[in-house]
């Protein structure tokens, strides 16, 4: 069994796709279920809107799960284990204030020390936690961590091992009582029989205290693997709150889901990013042992870049099923070697349907325009250009290459594109005839 368990606070951006994806292939490799946890204990900054679009982008991609869990659901089940781990000791409360708390952090970090928390509060007495609770200070409760060494056997990095109390005791609860991801998570996994967890490796130290949570609460322990942060190229951190490369914007920018889940899949690995296969062959294919344990750079350019080289290979039934564009098959298959992007060819096709006017006109030699007019073919055919232009360079002194770029910005406003033999097969004669008669002037 395998999650996923995004918090809904922000849209899903590049980096926990990934998570997702890769969560999701091994589960497929490996016959195991994958379902969705919606970590939404944080009601400040959790929101519906968030948590629909989470489970809409999902589909999008094609990342099916077997079940929808919310945390909110589940308080009462934490309050439980939180009144077990007080109970047993497990737990002690705090009082330090978060300015306390940085300032610790700040003198540490200028002595040259790793910044773990000082346990001041659990040497407190019996006596002086009750005076703090009833002067009305809450306390925060922590995990008492002990001399034992944690360690396991790291899918991605190998064996990992923390001694002699390495990393703070983390806060499990806040001050209202409420679960933190720490206690929540483990809560969940070992309810749901959670086999594998794959996550970010900034959830290392994270994993050394639930690993202790797991066996406190006499549950198995999962098998956990920390794939490499996606950074951007500037080497910082990808964030829901910021929109940093979400779904709704590759949604935006008309990129396909199947370029999206083969570049996650393999950046960060040994596998080429260049040659897109199918979701099926994904998961076939996948295999954790490619993966790297250096950080993983992320450039939105090189999925635009895949996306462009996707686009010439797909008919106008994958088109359709992926983004509605009301584009012919004929016009499709005119265009798409010569387009870099779905919303370039909408451009193409509304250039070539709806009439086409420049504003700042086209500037001809003396005679040229009517010369032009003159020899427009009778008939649309698919040598159409050929003919034009050879029967233009008959009647009028003007260079080959010349004549063709003055007469395709005249009809298209570009200097680049299709073919133009292919292209004036979907116009019209008198549509053409207009454009010329618009688009361009004689000199003086």
């Amino acid at each position: 069994m395998l999650r996923f368990a995004p918090s809904p606070t922000g849209y899903l951006h590049i980096g926990n796709i990934r998570v997702a994806l890769l969560n999701y292939l091994f589960a497929k490799k490996n016959n195991l279920d994958f379902f969705l946890r919606i970590d939404d204990t944080d009601k400040e900054r959790s929101k519906d809107e968030f948590s629909i679009s989470i489970m809409e982008d999902l589909n999008w991609l094609g990342i099916n799960y077997t079940n929808v869990i919310k945390q909110s659901d589940r308080i009462k089940k934490y309050k439980d284990i939180f009144n077990f781990l007080r109970n047993r000791n497990y737990i002690y409360p705090c009082f330090e204030s978060a300015d306390e708390l940085s300032t610790k952090r700040k003198i540490l970090l200028k002595q040259g020390k790793p910044p773990i928390y000082d346990r001041s509060s659990l040497y407190l007495t019996k006596e002086e936690v009750n005076i703090k609770i009833k002067s009305g200070i809450k306390p925060h409760w922590r995990l008492k961590l002990d001399e034992e060494p944690i360690e396991w056997n790291d899918m991605i990095h190998g064996k990992i091992t923390f001694n002699n109390l390495s990393v703070s005791d983390p806060v499990v609860f806040r001050s209202d009582e409420m679960p933190l991801f720490t206690i929540t998570s483990v809560v969940d996994d070992s309810e749901m029989n959670v086999s594998h967890i794959l996550r970010g490796d900034d959830h290392i130290t994270n994993t050394a205290a639930q690993i202790k949570l797991f066996k406190l609460l006499e549950a198995k322990i999962p098998n956990f693997g920390h794939f490499p942060l996606v950074k951007s190229k500037s080497g910082k951190g990808l964030s829901k709150r910021t929109d940093s490369y979400s779904v709704k914007e590759f949604k935006k920018k008309k990129i396909f889901s199947i370029v999206i889940l083969n570049f996650l899949n393999k950046i960060g690995s040994s596998q080429s990013i260049e040659e897109i296969h199918g979701l099926d062959s994904l998961i076939e294919l996948f295999d954790l042992n490619k993966f790297s344990k250096n950080s993983v750079f992320f450039d939105p350019s090189d999925i635009e870049r895949l996306n462009s080289k996707y686009i010439k290979r797909i008919n106008i039934e994958y088109l359709d099923n992926n983004y509605s564009t009301g584009i012919s098959k004929k016009f499709w298959e005119i265009i798409r070697s010569n387009v870099d992007t779905v919303d370039e060819a909408i451009e193409w096709d509304s250039l070539i349907k709806e009439e086409f006017n420049i504003i700042n006109r086209i500037i001809v030699e003396k005679n040229l325009k009517k010369v032009i007019k003159e020899s427009v073919p009778t008939e649309i055919k698919d040598n159409f250009w050929d003919l034009w232009t050879s029967e233009i360079l008959k009647k009028f002194n003007i260079k080959p290459k010349k004549l063709y770029v003055t007469l395709r910005l005249i009809l298209t406003g570009k200097k680049f594109g299709p073919s133009m033999n292919d292209l004036l097969t979907l116009m019209k004669k008198d549509e053409i005839i207009r454009r010329v008669e618009f688009n361009c002037e004689e000199e003086n």
